[in-house]
């Protein structure tokens, strides 16, 4: 988005190549620092501290809570997305289109994960996480579009890999943070929500986005209506292979993630303090080897040409590294599970938000889209718990099948996306942005 020599801005949906001459790094930055500090506090709680707190409530039905929590979370985040997303993409405002949102999101998130650390009856726990959800991902969809809205497509690899940098910190960084917590879960809850209060802030801040006001207003229509609040219709082909594709990638490890806990517990046979040791220890594990893969893939992904190939080899690491302990519960297997899984998931994240441009039906709607395709990532979250949940109580409480089935799911993701087409290369991507 550029700017006139008046003091109207010349408005614009997106950026050209011959507009941005170089990288915006500090957009990188934003966005990478944004996503450490939403995600991260969201991990530390939905893997690791929610648990703790539902079995302090309800020993007995842990894994069913966990599972009503998840579910009732994938329903209002898929509305919040869509809905928030869409008014974002909608707003006139000196601050801009997005960063209204994503600061309404980060002091909305506080509030309600301080609701949820003093709720006591699980309808209560229900209510507030779900509220959470809402204002979660009022930061999430509207973070994400500072890419589309101010990033030429030339340079969108190299901003989403330093996104991908803070994104993997947040991944797996959040679960370390909140196994810390372990002791003192009420605290650690409170810990996570200010860490997200300083997201929205923080990256604001180093954006400074542009004012909106000179974007043509649009009228309440029911066509304005289905193409901003509504799923895509229309060149969408793409877009859902590259969502449900994903979104099977992720639950094969967000499954195992969400209900570690209780694996290490019921399956490895570990004391609290190895469920402590193990879980900061898989969770650096699979942080490094994501980190040094998500630096290195973006590049590699960039010379093939191909973003669908190394999704592709992603989701064949992961299927490997989620179905190892399966073969024995001795405690090591879970250390191979966070170097496959890690190295796998590396190569994923550093070309996931390149993949999530080039699969967007209408630069006009992009944060409507990124946030319903973000819902391969934060739906994920709460998708791997149902599934888990489900395996475990049709097996009597065993946690054995989580590993093959999330293991199948992993490989019947990444055949989805190599059904993407990748020809939709940044001419085309120009010439739609027009």
């Amino acid at each position: 988005m550029s700017q006139n020599s008046g003091n109207t801005p010349a408005w614009q949906d997106t950026v050209l190549d011959s507009q941005q001459p170089k990288a915006p790094i500090k957009i990188g930055i934003a966005t990478g620092i944004g996503a450490l500090l939403w995600l991260g506090p969201y991990l530390g709680v939905n893997a690791v501290l929610l648990p703790a707190k539902v079995e302090q409530v309800i020993p007995s039905q842990k894994a069913q809570v966990v599972a009503l929590l998840a579910s009732a979370a994938m329903i209002v985040a898929t509305l919040a997305n869509i809905v928030i997303g869409g008014f974002s993409d909608l707003t006139r405002s000196k601050w801009g289109r997005r960063t209204p949102w994503i600061l309404i999101g980060s002091v909305g998130s506080l509030i309600t994960l301080a609701w949820f650390n003093m709720s006591g009856t699980v309808p209560m726990m229900v209510i507030s996480w779900s509220c959470y959800q809402i204002f979660l991902n009022a930061i999430v969809a509207p973070l994400l579009a500072f890419l589309q809205d101010q990033v030429a497509p030339k340079h969108r690899g190299t901003i989403s890999s330093i996104y991908a940098f803070g994104y993997v910190i947040g991944q797996y960084g959040g679960q370390v943070v909140g196994a810390q917590f372990l002791g003192n879960v009420g605290t650690g809850i409170l810990v996570m929500g200010f860490l997200t209060l300083l997201s929205g802030p923080v990256a604001a801040l180093i954006v400074r986005e542009p004012s909106s006001k000179g974007m043509p207003k649009k009228s309440f229509t029911f066509n304005m209506f289905l193409q901003n609040f509504i799923f895509p219709l229309h060149n969408a082909k793409d877009f859902y292979l590259a969502l449900f594709g994903k979104m099977m990638i992720n639950t094969a490890t967000t499954a195992i993630m969400g209900y570690q806990l209780y694996i290490l517990s019921d399956y490895i046979k570990l004391n609290t303090a190895g469920q402590q040791k193990y879980v900061s220890i898989i969770s650096m594990i699979l942080m490094v080897t994501a980190i040094v893969m998500s630096i290195s893939a973006g590049p590699v992904s960039d010379k093939m040409h191909s973003r669908k190939v190394p999704v592709f080899i992603a989701a064949l690491l992961v299927a490997v590294g989620v179905i190892f302990p399966a073969f024995t519960n001795a405690s090591w297997s879970m250390l191979v599970y966070g170097l496959l899984a890690g190295l796998g998931m590396g190569i994923f994240f550093a070309v996931d938000q390149a993949l999530n441009l080039e699969v967007l039906p209408n630069p006009q709607t992009a944060a409507k889209d990124l946030g319903i395709l973000n819902l391969a990532n934060t739906g994920s979250q709460i998708l791997g718990p149902i599934v888990a949940a489900s395996i475990v109580t049709a097996a009597h409480g065993s946690y054995f099948g989580i590993f093959p089935v999330c293991a199948a799911l992993a490989l019947i993701g990444g055949v989805l996306i190599l059904f993407v087409n990748e020809h939709r290369d940044v001419k085309t991507q120009q010439e739609e942005a027009k």
